[in-house]
């Protein structure tokens, strides 16, 4: 979806809000500290697709949605409605990107979010 940072940290607080969770109960649910969370939240953290995987149930989300509203995941391979990702923004997923990711089974997008996870925050760790 080519959200940035703080989009999809906005994106998953009001979704909590709306459920309603603290913040506190989030974390209790996911097993993700509040305080990691909170860095989410605000924008100053992106989540890895480990930390997506654990807070997808308890914010009522499935996997492949929070996935594709991460930009891990196309809309069209991963069976997630445009109505679902336009819900939250207007923003297309990068082309390039999706014309990779799109013709593969689930199994490989998931194995390339594990990677790009990897290489992002190894890219923040050099970048401080």
């Amino acid at each position: 979806m080519d959200y940035s940072i703080s989009d999809l940290g906005k994106i998953l607080k009001q979704q909590r809000i709306t459920i309603p969770l603290t913040l506190q109960e989030l974390a209790a649910e996911s097993g993700v500290s509040s305080s990691h969370l909170g860095r989410i939240e605000r924008g100053e953290r992106f989540p890895s697709a480990r930390i997506l995987r654990k807070i997808a149930k308890p914010l009522g989300f499935n996997e492949d949605e929070l996935f594709t509203l991460a930009g891990f995941l196309s809309p069209q391979a991963s069976g997630v409605s445009e109505e679902t990702v336009s819900r939250y923004s207007n923003r297309q997923l990068d082309p390039y990107v999706a014309r990779m990711l799109a013709d593969e089974p689930v199994e490989i997008q998931r194995a390339v979010i594990g990677i790009l996870s990897l290489l992002k925050s190894v890219a923040r760790g050099i970048s401080k």
